[in-house]
């Protein structure tokens, strides 16, 4: 059997460490900030006081516009660093359900279908069963 000295073992455990570092680093390098970035670049921000949650500004297109309009704020109005934010805006739900004139239906995914009205009566909700078909051809209860 061989022997061992602990300096040995020392080159192996850095040999091992530095292959660890090498693959960590191959992982970072390979996921695309481009999607982030991209995304960055298509919200909109608004820009708001933090002191007395104001809004100074809706609908700013892209995260570096939103940082200069930013600075431009509070440069003019002489305000400190941490007294003036942007955020992104929130989207804005789609609306799903039963259209106004009650012939098609929108589900949360945003599919569209005809509202399909039974014959019969529920007794429990005063009017009657309705419901639409999905793509797959499953029935679904509205209300």
């Amino acid at each position: 059997m061989i022997q061992l000295k602990d300096r040995d073992y020392k080159h192996v455990a850095q040999r091992i460490l530095g292959i660890m570092q090498e693959q960590r680093e191959q992982r970072r390098s390979a996921i695309p900030c481009e999607s982030v970035e991209d995304l960055a670049e298509e919200n909109t921000f608004y820009i708001f006081r933090t002191d007395t949650q104001t809004v100074l500004a809706k609908g700013i297109k892209g995260y570096e516009q939103a940082k200069n309009r930013a600075n431009r704020f509070r440069q003019a109005m002489n305000l400190r660093w941490d007294q003036i934010a942007f955020k992104a805006e929130r989207k804005v739900p789609q609306k799903f359900g039963v259209s106004p004139n009650g012939r098609s239906f929108t589900n949360a995914r945003g599919d569209m279908g005809r509202v399909d009205y039974a014959n019969r009566f529920n007794p429990s909700k005063g009017r009657r069963f309705k419901g639409y078909t999905d793509s797959q051809g499953n029935f679904h209860d509205i209300d």
